[in-house]
């Protein structure tokens, strides 16, 4: 694994994370295609749209298609048409958000139901390792135990034993041929025990590190100063990776603070509910504002949406349940939130970040110009 750091402003950091299936700058919002597709859009256009790596989710193509049939059928790069770097989550998330469905919980892995068919299903670091070396992912993620953000201190604590323990076995378990996997640091905004769980599971020594257990519902000022203090504590050699975020502030505000990855459902989600990513908000074009609005979702956009269509034609699309109207919105919210982020990179070289987070502050309406001198 090769991830070098080619300039940094403050704590935020501009670099090149080499992969088995190619080079990601960071930087970097990683799409989300939960089961093999980020949702609507061709892997053509997605590249089009300047992703240089996506994000797959382990539980979901366990159980549907399974695993076995992607590598029967070459792996998880060749089943969805991707050839670039593909991130897989463990499944840990998913199983931990879903309580209602576990049914224990050992220091071996972790019982529940498939949210599919409501079966007993079981993971353990060593299975979900295998899931991931048959899917082929370039980096994988381990197994974590993740708490809601309102649980107990014992709670927490209990979460970053587990977490440490199957990192462990994690570490040693199959993997697919230069499969990179990363470790995952829990312990809620809790300074002491985040602080333990990243001393452990950097020992263990990963390609790359991740800060889970945040924006989970946690106050948010309270996850940003979390993210601060616990961010340097990573390797400065290795990849910084925060688990979901994906409104445009937030992502400038992780990067600021020294995170190097991120991803969201939050574009393709918006897309779907018919709201659009622009520098003056959100617009909800189901609104009536709209529909006479012949101007693109946003000037000087390149997505394909703003290049050929009005507001009041996609309007049109969302109040008729249109399609392609949920697909143009996708395609302009992944470019804005990957176009941020290139923004980001090039303010980082250039040595201006802080000057681009004020500036983008208030484009974006959520500070005056005063605000974002005094606060940001």
């Amino acid at each position: 694994m090769s991830f070098r750091v080619t300039a940094t402003d403050g704590e935020a950091r501009a670099a090149i994370l080499t992969t088995a299936h190619g080079e990601v700058a960071t930087p970097a919002f990683m799409p989300v295609g939960t089961k093999a597709t980020v949702k609507s859009v061709d892997p053509d256009e997605l590249s089009a749209l300047g992703a240089e790596i996506v994000l797959g989710n382990s539980y979901h193509l366990h159980f549907r298609p399974g695993a076995e049939l992607i590598a029967e059928l070459g792996g998880l790069h060749r089943f969805m048409a991707w050839d670039g770097p593909i991130l897989t989550d463990s499944g840990g998330f998913q199983v931990f958000s879903l309580r209602h469905t576990i049914l224990g919980v050992d220091d071996d892995g972790v019982t529940f139901r498939s949210v599919y068919d409501g079966e007993p299903a079981r993971f353990t670091p060593e299975s979900v390792a295998q899931i991931q070396a048959r899917l082929g992912s370039d980096i994988a993620m381990c197994l974590d135990a993740v708490p809601p953000a309102d649980s107990p201190r014992p709670a927490l604590a209990e979460a970053v034993r587990l977490t440490t323990l199957w990192a462990a076995r994690q570490r040693t378990a199959e993997r697919a041929p230069r499969q990179l996997v990363f470790g995952i640091a829990q312990g809620g905004t809790d300074v002491e025990l985040r602080t333990r769980s990243i001393d452990e599971i950097t020992t263990l020594d990963f390609d790359g590190y991740a800060l889970g257990g945040l924006a989970i519902g946690e106050d948010r000022e309270l996850m940003f100063d979390t993210v601060a203090w616990a961010t340097p504590l990573l390797p400065a050699d290795r990849a910084r990776y925060f688990m979901g975020i994906g409104d445009p502030l937030g992502v400038l505000e992780v990067i600021e603070r020294g995170i190097d990855m991120f991803d969201c459902v939050l574009p393709t989600r918006l897309g779907r509910t018919g709201s659009a990513l622009t520098w003056g908000g959100r617009l909800n074009l189901k609104n009536a504002r709209y529909a006479r609005d012949a101007a693109p979702l946003q000037e000087g956009c390149g997505c394909p949406a703003c290049r050929r269509f009005s507001r009041a034609y996609i309007r049109h699309l969302v109040n008729q349940q249109e399609l392609l109207g949920h697909r143009l919105l996708s395609l302009h919210n992944l470019r804005f939130l990957l176009d941020l982020t290139a923004g980001a990179r090039a303010a980082i070289e250039r040595g201006e970040f802080a000057a681009h987070k004020r500036d983008a502050a208030v484009r974006l309406g959520t500070a005056t110009e005063e605000e974002a001198v005094r606060v940001i």
